[in-house]
C-alpha cells in the first residue's frame, strides 16, 4: 500500500513546527499552523510552486502578486503588523535524511515549475545587461524608471505635499511628515551654510524640495538633477508655479553632465544608493570639483551598519521589486572615500530612527489613500509599496541599514576650509 498523501497543512507543519504564529488555511482543505495564529491561505498548487522555486521574500511577494496567497484582515497599505510579528519568525527547518523522500513526492504531486512572474518584478542582474553593465549610464536609467516613475499622482498620494522621497528629521516625536521634512532641508540649508546670493547645486533632486526650500527661505540660486522626467517635469512646473523661475532649475539629466562649476553648496540626498560604491571615488572627485574653495558637500543617504559588507545590496526582494542594481556601503568607508577625493570630513550623523518614522508615515498615507493609489498605480505596484515601506521601517528600527548625513568641505591649498570654530546649524531656523 502506498503512503497516504501528504496535505499542505501538514507539510507546514512538518518543516515549519510550533510557534511560526500563522495558521495556514489550504486549497485541499487542509490546516496547520498555530490555532490563533494570522490566517493565511494558500488557494491553489499555484502558490506552493512561487514558494518552492525562489528565496524567501521572492517567493512570497511572488505568491502574493499573484493572488494565490492571502493574509487575512492584513492592511494592505501597511502590513507593517504581519511582517512584524510573523514572517520574521517564519523559518523552515532542515529535512532529516528520513524526511526528504516524503518531501521529493510531496512536491512530484504539486508539480513543481517555475510559474510565470508579475509584471511589477525586474528581470534578473544577468538580464540587465542588456541595458549594459552595472551602474553604466543606460542601466541607471532604466533602474531610476522602474522604481521612481511610477506616477507623480501616486506619489503625491504616498509622500504627501513635501514630494520628499528621503528620510524626514522630526524636531519632536509629535511632529508631522510635513514639519518633518521641511525640518530636513532647513537642517540640510543650515549645515550648508546658505546665505542670499550663494549658488546651490543639488544633484538626484527628485521632485525639487531641496531646491525649492532653498530658493525660498535662503536667497541662493539653486540647479537641481535628475534621472527621472517624470519628477523633473513635476519639479520645474512647481517652480514655475511658485515664481521661481530664474533662480531655480530642475534639469531632467545625469549629475555627470553638469558642466558648470564654482558652487557654494552641493547636496545629495538620496543619490549615493544608486551610484554603485565602486563608483564612489569619481562621484565625490565630481562633485568636489563643482564647488569653490571653502564650498560644503553635503551627503545624505542610507548606509549599512558596517563596513565589511559594502556592495550590492543582497536581499532579493529589494533587487528585484525595488531598488534593482541598488547598493550600500558603512559611513566609514563614505567618509574615507570624500576624504581620499580631497575633501575635509567635518561632521557626521546618523538618523536611522528618522528613517524608520518616515517610512511609518508614507505606508499611513499608503493605506490612508488605497483605492485610489491602486487605481492610478494598479494593485500589484501598490501591494509592492506596501510590502517595501513596511519591510524598509523594520530594517532601520531593528539596524539593519541606517541613515548617514556627512558633511565635508573643500578645504583650499593653504588649508583655509573657511569653516566656523563651532557648528553653526544648531538651534536655528530657516530665513523667512
Amino acid at each position: 500500500m502506498s503512503p497516504a498523501r501528504m496535505s499542505v497543512g501538514e507539510a507546514f507543519d512538518r518543516f515549519f513546527g510550533p510557534g511560526t504564529g500563522l495558521r495556514v488555511e489550504a486549497y485541499d482543505g487542509s490546516t496547520g499552523g498555530d490555532p490563533d495564529g494570522q490566517v493565511v491561505q494558500v488557494h491553489s498548487p499555484r502558490a506552493l510552486n512561487y514558494l518552492l522555486t525562489a528565496h524567501r521574500s521572492v517567493a512570497l511577494m511572488r505568491a502574493y502578486l499573484a493572488d494565490e496567497l492571502t493574509f487575512v484582515g492584513m492592511d494592505e497599505g501597511n502590513p507593517y503588523p504581519v511582517m512584524v510579528s510573523v514572517l520574521n519568525r517564519l523559518h523552515a527547518r532542515r529535512p532529516t535524511v528520513r524526511e526528504l523522500p516524503e518531501l521529493a513526492r510531496f512536491v512530484r504531486e504539486i508539480g513543481l515549475h517555475v510559474p510565470d512572474l508579475p509584471p511589477q518584478e525586474a528581470p534578473a542582474p544577468w538580464r540587465r545587461l542588456a541595458y549594459g553593465l552595472r551602474h553604466g549610464r543606460a542601466r541607471d536609467a532604466a533602474a531610476i524608471a522602474h522604481h521612481y516613475d511610477v506616477s507623480n499622482r501616486f506619489y503625491e498620494m504616498v509622500l504627501g505635499p513635501s514630494m520628499a522621497y528621503t528620510c524626514a528629521v522630526y524636531p519632536h516625536a509629535e511632529a508631522s511628515l510635513e514639519e518633518a521634512q521641511e525640518a530636513k532641508f532647513d537642517l540640510v540649508c543650515r549645515k550648508l551654510g546658505l546665505s542670499p546670493g550663494m549658488r546651490l547645486l543639488d544633484v538626484g533632486c527628485g521632485w525639487g524640495g531641496m531646491v525649492r526650500h532653498a530658493v525660498q527661505h535662503y536667497g541662493v540660486s539653486a540647479l537641481g538633477v535628475t534621472l527621472s522626467a517624470h519628477q523633473a517635469s513635476w519639479g520645474q512646473e512647481m517652480i514655475e508655479r511658485e515664481g521661481l523661475t530664474g533662480r531655480a532649475e530642475i534639469r531632467h539629466g545625469d549629475y555627470r553632465d553638469v558642466a558648470e562649476r564654482g558652487f557654494d553648496a552641493v547636496s545629495s540626498i538620496g543619490l549615493t544608493e544608486h551610484i554603485g560604491v565602486r563608483h564612489y571615488p569619481a562621484y565625490f572627485t565630481f562633485l568636489r570639483e563643482r564647488l569653490r574653495d571653502g564650498g560644503r558637500l553635503l551627503n545624505h543617504c542610507i548606509t549599512r551598519p558596517d563596513n565589511r559588507h559594502n556592495g550590492l545590496l543582497k536581499d532579493p526582494f529589494t533587487n528585484r521589486y525595488t531598488f534593482p542594481d541598488g547598493e550600500l556601503a558603512g559611513v566609514g568607508h563614505i567618509v574615507s572615500v570624500m576624504q581620499d577625493s580631497g575633501l575635509e570630513v567635518r561632521h557626521q550623523e546618523n538618523l536611522r530612527e528618522h528613517y524608520a518614522r518616515t517610512t511609518d508615515a508614507w505606508a499611513q498615507n499608503l493605506s490612508a489613500h488605497w483605492d485610489a493609489c491602486v487605481a492610478e498605480a494598479g494593485r500589484g505596484t501598490a501591494r509592492v509599496w506596501g510590502v517595501y515601506l513596511a519591510g524598509s521601517r523594520v530594517n532601520f528600527e531593528h539596524n539593519v541599514i541606517q541613515l548617514h548625513q556627512v558633511l565635508g568641505v573643500r578645504t583650499s591649498a593653504d588649508g583655509d576650509a573657511r569653516w566656523p570654530l563651532r557648528p553653526t546649524w544648531e538651534g536655528q531656523s530657516s530665513q523667512r
